[in-house]
């Protein structure tokens, strides 16, 4: 996955330098473990599918609080 950080900080990076309000989005491999460094790469947009509707006992609630959470 490093190398998909680099790709969105560049992309992050091109993005700013335009002026552009425009979202970077990751989509895939998305957990509460890597969500906080994605997100310092300039990633604000997540798709979590498996980290959310993976779990076991169906706590969508607290799946989401995790990844929140993780964000900082």
């Amino acid at each position: 996955m490093p190398h998909v950080l680099d790709k969105a900080k560049n992309a992050r990076k091109m993005l700013d330098s335009w002026g552009t309000s425009t979202r970077l989005q990751i989509d895939g491999g998305v957990s509460k473990d890597n969500i906080g460094s994605i997100a310092k790469c300039g990633v604000d947009t997540f798709v979590a599918g498996s980290a959310i509707f993976g779990q076991p006992a169906k706590d969508y609630v607290t799946a989401i609080k995790q990844l929140r959470q993780a964000i900082v």
